[in-house]
């Protein structure tokens, strides 16, 4: 085990930690997922963001399905140390979020509720049924 994941506290919550995952240049938090120590070693080792899927019980490759991955250009870890910021370089088709949002922080709240305050960038039935959305015909 490296002296990188000895400093990051996975115990606390369980086996993994909070990713925030924020675009490099322009500072705006794309996500929020999670990674376990095997994830976050998988990150360090390629230089693309690798997570912990909760739901599906498994490492999770940004943009291995969508093409929509995130390389990595800098680390930074919480002063409790259970936190670790990614701030990335987005690629593919602009969508960090998998309903085709540039942002998974796409809905801003007002007096009538949640208001969606930008345009798609994709479709997210191109993603198929694994994202959770049906796939048009022809879609891959």
């Amino acid at each position: 085990m490296s002296e990188k994941m000895l400093e990051i506290d996975f115990d606390k919550a369980g086996g993994v930690v909070p990713a925030v995952t924020q675009d490099y240049r322009s500072g705006r938090v794309l996500m929020v997922a999670y990674m376990n120590r095997e994830a976050f070693a998988e990150t360090l080792k390629t230089g693309r963001a690798c997570y912990f899927s909760r739901s599906r019980n498994k490492l999770w490759r940004k943009g291995e399905e969508s093409g929509n991955f995130q390389t990595i250009r800098e680390i930074r870890l919480d002063c409790d140390s259970d936190t670790i910021l990614l701030r990335v370089d987005q690629h593919g088709d602009g969508a960090a979020c998998h309903e085709g949002y540039e942002s998974c922080f796409f809905r801003v709240l007002d007096r009538d509720g949640w208001v969606i305050s930008e345009p798609r960038k994709v479709d997210p039935a191109k993603y198929g049924s694994s994202y959770g959305h049906p796939a048009k015909a022809g879609a891959k």
